[in-house]
């Protein structure tokens, strides 16, 4: 099969080295904007050709779309619109509603499965492209009663392939839940981390004391801004619905240290613990 990859970044370029490795894809056609981006992906041997979007369409069976959400909302109904020959076409955003709103009645809908891989780190970039980024982690795949049966078997059969667990969800859910779970973790690192550099005006000490927890909770701070406000704005109803809780659960435990009422503070951490048996 030739799969073409857009988008060859932390995402696009660990499918394709996956696909490969497993023998989904005997060769992989990159596009990118970012030329620079297509000459480090085929040296890193991640792609094996780079190529324009409308001539890698006409000789791939699979077209994997692998960039920011927004860049989905543009070209995704163009894509629509070009897609033939049993084409499959799938994106791996990161948010699901509108771009489902967005091509829910053109005539080729079917060619289209969303899927989000539940799997990722917080570099960016085809040098930030690793092996096994998927296995054991779970795809999930929305509105999948409106693909085709063929487009549909094709890419669950590649996410078996893969070694990953498949959760199926109607796109407000799947919004939903990427909110409360994934969504609020990157917003809070992103407010950690500009937290300590407001506070702690000497960045060495900040290399020098900084321990496995602070290293650990603030790590997706490192996370692009061009992948991350697209999702933030996409999903944005969620986000502060689930902001909001966050924030007054914050609030209650300022509130709590300022009373010095720490027999509340430590059920309240008792209670948070139950965490572990959910995620163990």
């Amino acid at each position: 099969m030739i799969v073409t990859v857009v988008g060859v970044g932390l995402i696009g370029g660990s499918l394709a080295i996956s696909l490969k490795e497993k023998g989904v894809a005997n060769r992989i056609i990159g596009v990118d904007h970012n030329e620079e981006n297509l000459r480090k992906a085929k040296e890193l041997k991640i792609i094996d050709e780079g190529s324009s979007l409308e001539d890698a369409m006409t000789r791939s069976e699979l077209i994997i779309l692998a960039i920011p959400v927004d860049a989905v909302l543009k070209t995704l109904p163009s894509i629509l619109d070009k897609v033939e020959n049993g084409r499959v076409i799938m994106d791996v955003g990161s948010t699901k509603q509108k771009i489902l709103q967005l091509v829910a009645g053109h005539p080729k809908r079917g060619r289209f499965v969303a899927a989000h891989p539940m799997a990722g780190t917080e570099y960016s970039g085809p040098e930030a492209a690793i092996q096994n980024l998927f296995s054991q982690k779970t795809m999930v795949l929305c509105d999948v009663k409106n693909s085709d049966e063929d487009a549909l078997e094709m890419v669950e059969g590649i996410v078996d392939q893969l070694n990953m667990r498949t959760v199926y969800m109607n796109a407000e859910e799947h919004d939903l839940h990427t909110a409360y779970v994934s969504h609020i973790s990157h917003i809070t690192s992103f407010a950690l981390a500009l937290t300590v550099l407001k506070k702690e005006k000497e960045q060495g000490r900040i290399f020098e004391l900084a321990s496995g927890g602070f290293e650990s909770t603030v790590r997706l701070a490192k996370s692009s801004p061009d992948t991350w406000v697209p999702i933030f704005r996409d999903n944005r109803n969620n986000v502060l619905d689930v902001l909001d809780e966050h924030i007054h659960q914050l609030q209650q435990m300022r509130k709590l240290l300022e009373d010095e009422d720490y027999e509340t503070f430590y059920k309240l951490i008792q209670k948070s613990n139950k965490i572990r048996k959910i995620l163990k």
